[in-house]
């Protein structure tokens, strides 16, 4: 079990035992997710595997709660907040803007790229990086700002 895997299990029992309903949800519908991929394709989660479900959860909590609110929908919108909240708090510190414009320029430099059929090769070598610290759709774009 992922060092990862296993903080989140405890985080479960801590939540269990404080009555906290909203992290103690959100918290095994992650270990259910987590359990589904192990189970699905038969492996053993490493930390960065359980990083990027976790990434994925939380970009599917952000595209919810924008529909929620086109939808006229808070107190969905809210709940869904409120696990992206939890979800957040298992994922590494956020990157600064100025963090991640070092790396993109890093790997551009790496890569020798200079036109948009390089950006394949850009985005393999920053998104290790940057997965669940950074919302890969923005680094994209600024991937795609620079190579123009």
């Amino acid at each position: 079990m992922s060092d990862l895997k296993a903080q989140i299990t405890e985080q479960m029992k801590d939540a269990m035992r404080a009555k906290d309903k909203v992290r103690l949800g959100t918290i095994r519908m992650m270990l259910s997710e987590l359990n589904r991929i192990e189970i699905d394709e038969r492996i053993t989660l490493d930390d960065a595997r359980v990083i990027v479900t976790l990434d994925k959860m939380l970009k599917q909590r952000r595209e919810s709660i924008a529909q929620y609110q086109a939808a006229e929908r808070p107190e969905l919108a809210d709940k869904e907040q409120q696990e992206s909240e939890v979800i957040k708090t298992f994922l590494p510190q956020p990157l600064s803007d100025s963090e991640i414009k070092e790396i993109v320029d890093q790997a551009i430099a790496d890569t020798g790229a200079s036109s948009m059929q390089a950006m394949g090769q850009v985005m393999a070598l920053v998104r290790p990086q940057i997965q669940g610290r950074a919302d890969m759709g923005a680094v994209s774009a600024q991937i795609k700002e620079r190579l123009q």
